[in-house]
């Protein structure tokens, strides 16, 4: 049984505390030599990937930027923001007049980001929404599907959504698509990431494998089915479609085995923006 197995094995919140242990030495040492300004949470707290936290976000602030076409007196939304990875960097850049809203179903993070950012940047946002999901969340059964996002129509410049669809199933995934089209303003952008299963580039990379076929969407553990779900190109292009969006970009990632040099994140990204 790999690493990544016995992760998926453990339940949610048990994930949490192993890594709160796990990271613990570090975290004690850190308190004593990291710059008091500088926002960062601590390891053990993380749960949104690996790598460097920091250089991840400054990173995907600058494809917002490319991308995006973000500006910094723009209004972001970031679904699934986590613990702030993606709101750090973007608190050195959106003004005062921008605004910066974000929601996660991991409360943990929340809290974390509306005690340490929120106080300093009062025009970032932070909102726990309880919905069920197998990797991150077993305490409720409100579904993803069903929700409506917190925010009024044709509110955002840029919307982004990094490893969030892929950890979602195909009726979240929708209905996500459905809203982001209704908050999402008429000359707005969203950046997404998916693992997207496309008949031109073939899985080379053994060890990240999507071996239990659905149809539309492939997982690769049935026993967590959103510890990783990919999906047909197909099947992406219509739903988003049906949603009153359109892929303007799309930039296949290094998941499959492809070049890191040629790869734009190790995730696919692509860029929406409304029909």
């Amino acid at each position: 049984m790999n690493l990544r197995k016995i992760y998926y094995f453990l339940s949610p919140k048990l994930r949490l505390v192993v890594r709160r242990l796990f990271y613990f030495p570090i975290d004690l040492l850190n308190i004593f030599r990291l710059n008091k300004t500088q926002l960062s949470p601590p390891k053990g707290k993380i749960f949104t990937g690996s790598g460097d936290f920091l250089k991840q976000g400054e990173t995907f602030l600058n494809h917002f930027i490319d991308l995006g076409n973000l500006m910094p007196e723009h209004n972001v939304l970031d679904i699934g923001s986590g613990i702030g990875r993606m709101a750090i960097p973007l608190t050195k850049y959106l003004s005062q007049e921008g605004k910066y809203e974000g929601f996660d179903i991991v409360k943990t993070g929340v809290k974390w980001c509306q005690k340490n950012i929120t106080p300093k940047f009062p025009n970032f946002n932070f909102t726990h929404l309880n919905l069920k999901n197998s990797l991150y969340n077993l305490s409720t059964n409100q579904e993803a599907s069903k929700i409506k996002f917190p925010y009024q129509d044709n509110s955002f410049d840029l919307i982004i959504l990094t490893s969030v669809f892929t950890h979602m199933l195909p009726d979240d995934v929708e209905n996500y698509l459905q809203e982001i089209s209704r908050v999402l303003k008429s000359s707005g952008k969203c950046f997404c990431t998916f693992f997207i299963l496309s008949k031109e580039l073939k899985n080379t990379n053994s060890s990240f494998n999507f071996a239990f076929n659905k149809g539309n969407y492939s997982l690769m553990d049935e026993k967590v089915p959103e510890a990783n779900v990919a999906y047909k190109n197909d099947y992406l292009n219509t739903i988003i479609s049906n949603a009153g969006l359109k892929v303007k970009s799309e930039h296949f990632g290094y998941w499959s085995g492809k070049q890191k040099s040629e790869s734009l994140s190790f995730q696919d990204v692509l860029i929406l923006e409304k029909q």
